[in-house]
């Protein structure tokens, strides 16, 4: 059975679902009473709770995050933001741990695994330049990073934010940095492909995925996934050349090495290096350009921001910091 779809969720529905507490957060009101807001989701997404109010406070006893929990209630408006709530109604009954199969409670890209491997081995396996494939291979010939890699989200919060999503966005990277490349005809098109499948190796690190959701390690904060991911790779080629497998020279790998810490374009958005090179500067457009289009679909299909019928949105995307505009009708329609 298909889980509920919780982003589809209309005023006065009711609901009868298992679903992951994300968050339980308490809060006071102004005369200092405790009230709880519970966020709860599945596959589709997620959605907060009403306030829980001391009088009801046991019916979230045992509640905490990254339990599995069966939720009575509907869902309202409130009022002063037009955001959608669900309302308890009843006790929360928490499941018993173990039994939570904690992937069908956390959202999936919606194209297979499969798929976006082949999509990725083509554009690896299309890399005509030894060197280049030799230091993407080392991780991508790899089985066990193949495994951390596919199941690893493209943020915690942002595009790309699902199961998935490194491998989707990592799929888009190299195939729009490979157009770029073409189209910009003096650019290295084997390099640019190889910088796209390397930038983000360093999320494999940095994000956690368990019963509490999609989290950050705590090197996310102490080091970030650009530097990261940089560390990685020079970790790589440092063991393959103790091993005599490894016939990159040290030019070529500072520049595989540029190419993942300059890949956010400049300092105020993580990068330590601004793109030096023509290759360097496409990849960093090409990561833009996918992470942006990730948070504008996300955007325009968010009903916490479009209300039934609008065209405009209500109010500004805090991805894109800025209100959006929903298409009311269709090119390919007279």
């Amino acid at each position: 059975m298909a889980p509920l779809s919780l982003p589809q969720l209309t005023a006065g529905a009711s609901v009868s679902a298992e679903l992951l507490v994300l968050e339980r957060v308490e809060r006071t009101t102004g005369g200092g009473d405790p009230f709880w807001v519970l966020t709860l989701g599945n596959s589709s997404g997620a959605l907060q709770t009403a306030p829980v109010w001391k009088d009801n406070a046991a019916w979230l006893d045992g509640v905490e995050k990254g339990r599995v929990v069966q939720v009575l209630g509907s869902v309202e408006v409130y009022a002063k933001t037009g955001a959608r709530q669900l309302k308890v109604t009843g006790p929360v009954r928490v499941l018993p741990s173990g039994t939570e199969r904690i992937d069908e409670f956390l959202p999936r890209v919606e194209y297979a695994t499969e798929r976006l491997w082949d999509a990725l081995d083509k554009l690896r396996a299309g890399i005509s330049t030894p060197r280049l494939s030799e230091a993407v291979n080392l991780f991508f010939a790899d089985d066990a990073f193949r495994a951390r890699f596919e199941r690893t989200p493209g943020a915690v919060r942002g595009h790309h934010a699902k199961l998935g999503g490194l491998l989707l966005h990592v799929c888009e990277v190299a195939s729009i940095g490979q157009h770029m490349a073409k189209t910009m005809r003096k650019a290295n098109v084997d390099l640019v492909v190889s910088g796209a499948l390397l930038h983000d190796i360093g999320k494999v690190e940095a994000y956690t995925v368990d019963a509490k959701g999609l989290g950050y390690d705590p090197r996310n904060h102490l080091i970030g996934h650009v530097v990261l991911g940089c560390l990685m790779f020079t970790e790589r080629v440092t063991a393959a050349r103790a091993s005599g497998t490894c016939t990159l020279g040290d030019d070529q790998v500072t520049e595989l090495q540029h190419m993942i810490l300059s890949h956010h374009g400049s300092l105020e958005f993580g990068s330590p290096v601004q793109p030096m090179t023509l290759e360097a500067e496409l990849l960093h457009w090409a990561d833009e350009t996918s992470a942006k289009a990730d948070s504008f679909v996300d955007a325009l299909a968010d009903s916490e921001i479009f209300s039934p019928g609008d065209e405009v949105s209500s109010r500004k995307s805090w991805q894109l910091d800025r209100r959006l505009w929903r298409r009311p009708f269709r090119w390919d329609e007279a």
